[in-house]
């Protein structure tokens, strides 16, 4: 039932499911870059500022495929 309501909004089956795989993926590398930047914050204080410049970097990154699998995937 899913896949059917996946293959009427997109028109494709496979799309759908490609599209929420890289989405679920881009969720499960924000939440982890986001869960080490608090462990080293939280091991570093000081190092703050620069963690968190290299956490948005790569949270950026990671939503980066979600955008790939949404856009670009065929």
């Amino acid at each position: 039932m899913l896949l059917d309501i996946i293959a009427q909004v997109t028109g494709n089956i496979s799309h759908g499911v490609q599209a929420a795989a890289g989405c679920f993926a881009a969720a499960l590398g924000v939440g982890l870059i986001g869960a080490k930047a608090v462990e080293a914050v939280g091991r570093n204080p000081g190092a703050s500022g620069k963690v968190l410049v290299q956490a948005l970097l790569g949270m950026a990154l990671a939503e980066a495929v979600a955008f790939y699998a949404l856009f670009l995937g065929k």
